[in-house]
């Protein structure tokens, strides 16, 4: 420290001038619509922001039609080799999904792991009405919980989650669902922490497996994406005998929601969970996105992942580094170290600086029909879903209101890509981090119906713009 008066005040100004410098820049919090980080057991706030505003949940929906099925079993109304059969609501849903034919038979064992890691909705509906008749009363169970638990933002209108403005959540809410999910039903950690399933030739990745197979004690649990709610997901970790859990809300491509995931454990758990309950967060800090965020939020590109999350440069960077703090900033961006001989993004690498590298092998879980036992759940009047009736002619039950116009509107938006590709994200090995992929070309079992099986398009604008 300098003697004179002058020399000290320059050398803390200097110093302050690097600490800023130095510091994890903050824009990719500037990209995220709304997080929290709390601890798993006690429920106490880490970290969060804007964790009592109003968003679109997109798939993380499905960890209710997971929580409202394991209370069915815990119950003893249905077990983990009750029926679940494909009815043609459930097949009328748009992809993702698996396209069982009408009438195919499953379990409910195998439906839980086709939700929670592939993501199917059309399983998710089936999955509904096998537990409770119809998907309207299937809604009503999600909905009653959702109170029940004290998720006060959250109302359900599908079991998937895909878009409908209605349905709508918060980071406090499904951070509070994934906590009841841990704690209520232990065994649910066998059907999310998995990167991937194989159900028959075909092979089909989590949207979550980067996550779960490069951040150190990673175990869970769902992601999401519609375009009105951008790409979520909820995400747990287990490091020396505690759990977090992360809500992200509106990430700008998978890749972001997972490295933010990432930074939120490495910071959260050197700190104690001493803050307010989760619980005590009241009151709405906003409503949802308006319509098109995904188009408003784009994706920060290889050269925003690196000067946000690279961790290399990030170990490099402190308080004595101000004399060439500069300089530090362009290595950070510099594209030469994560870029191919052609210039283009080398993917490889800026996982293995973003995220860390793979830590556990690629053991895609082994799924099949297996062999189902007995009739879906019969509706409120007694009369089984399902029973006595041909499987082609399986009707549609009755849905939640408005079902019928949605199921026409999906259908015309459907029939183009029967037959072909169109809309479809390309199943190559090009398609960005964080995507739900297809890594089998093998033709689909007579199971599959053609043209509709596995692709991942675009997805639809909402019902309701």
């Amino acid at each position: 420290m300098p003697a004179s008066p002058f020399g000290r005040l320059t050398f803390i100004f200097f110093a302050v001038f690097a600490l800023i410098l130095s510091l994890p820049a903050d824009s990719a919090k500037a990209e995220i619509g709304a997080y929290i980080l709390i601890d798993a057991k006690t429920g106490a706030v880490i970290d969060q922001k804007n964790a009592t505003r109003k968003w679109y949940p997109a798939s993380l929906t499905k960890m209710m039609t997971a929580y409202v099925t394991f209370k069915a079993i815990r119950e003893g109304r249905v077990t983990l080799n009750s029926a679940v059969v494909q009815s043609k609501n459930s097949l009328s849903e748009p992809p993702s999904k698996m396209g069982f034919k009408v009438g195919t038979r499953f379990t409910v064992d195998t439906a839980l792991k086709i939700i929670l890691i592939k993501s199917a909705n059309d399983v998710a509906v089936a999955l509904g009405e096998a537990i409770a008749g119809s998907e309207a009363e299937f809604l009503a169970m999600m909905n009653a919980e959702a109170k029940r638990l004290g998720m006060t933002h959250t109302r359900f209108t599908n079991p998937h989650g895909l878009p409908d403005n209605r349905q709508v959540t918060s980071a406090r809410d499904m951070a509070i669902l994934a906590m009841a999910l841990r704690r209520d039903f232990p065994e649910s950690g066998n059907f999310y922490n998995h990167p991937g399933i194989r159900f028959g030739k075909k092979t089909l990745r989590s949207a979550n497996r980067e996550f779960l197979l490069r951040v150190p004690g990673a175990n869970g649990m769902k992601t999401g994406y519609i375009c009105n709610s951008g790409y979520n997901v909820a995400a747990s970790a287990t490091r020396r005998g505690r759990t977090l859990i992360a809500v992200i809300l509106g990430a700008g491509s998978g890749l972001e929601r997972t490295a933010f995931a990432r930074e939120l454990f490495d910071k959260g758990f050197k700190k104690r969970g001493r803050g307010q309950k989760i619980a005590s967060l009241t009151g709405s800090s906003g409503n949802p996105p308006a319509d098109g965020y995904c188009r408003r939020n784009k994706s920060p590109g290889a050269k925003g992942y690196m000067a946000q999350y690279d961790m290399e440069n990030k170990k490099t960077r402190g308080l004595l580094a101000f004399a060439g703090a500069g300089n530090s900033k362009n290595k950070e961006v510099d594209p030469s170290g994560y870029t191919l001989a052609n210039g283009k993004p080398d993917w490889a690498k800026i996982l293995d600086r973003t995220l860390g590298p793979r830590r556990v092998v690629y053991r895609p879980l082994q799924v099949s029909l297996g062999k189902p036992t007995g009739s879906p759940a019969a509706s409120k009047n007694g009369a089984s879903a399902t029973a006595g009736i041909p499987a082609d002619d399986i009707p549609a039950p009755v849905a939640n209101p408005l079902r019928r116009a949605k199921l026409e509107m999906r259908e015309k938006l459907q029939k183009p890509a029967v037959g072909s590709t169109a809309g479809a994200i390309p199943q190559t090995a090009d398609v960005r981090p964080g995507a739900a992929t297809e890594v089998s070309q093998a033709a689909p079992g007579s199971i599959f119906r053609k043209g509709l099986d596995f692709s991942v398009p675009v997805p639809a604008p909402s019902p309701r713009k």
